[in-house]
């Protein structure tokens, strides 16, 4: 993960209902260095993404998407799975 303030600009999508005059129009703005590629992947493929942070080595990132579906970003597998056993498995049981 990068130190907060280590950005790349680029130009996203901003959603109307998101938009001060009410109409879509893109922006550019600052999105953390080290998940900028799948920032731009996302929208490139036509996944409006509103909000991202990595996290910055405090706490996992997040990539918040058009339809407020949110992303989470596990810095490494051993995080990830801390973050899975929080959880039920996929057919309600808990591991």
């Amino acid at each position: 993960m990068c130190k907060w303030g280590d950005t790349i600009e680029m130009i996203v999508p901003i959603p109307a209902e998101l938009s001060h005059t009410g109409e879509y129009y893109y922006k550019l703005v600052g999105i953390d260095r080290c998940i900028a590629s799948i920032v731009r992947a996302l929208n490139r493929g036509g996944i409006t993404t509103i909000a991202s942070c990595c996290g910055h080595d405090n706490r996992p990132g997040s990539i918040v998407l058009g339809d407020k579906r949110e992303l989470i970003i596990a810095p490494d597998y051993e995080t990830a799975r801390r973050i899975d056993e929080m959880f039920p498995d996929i057919h309600g049981d808990r591991q």
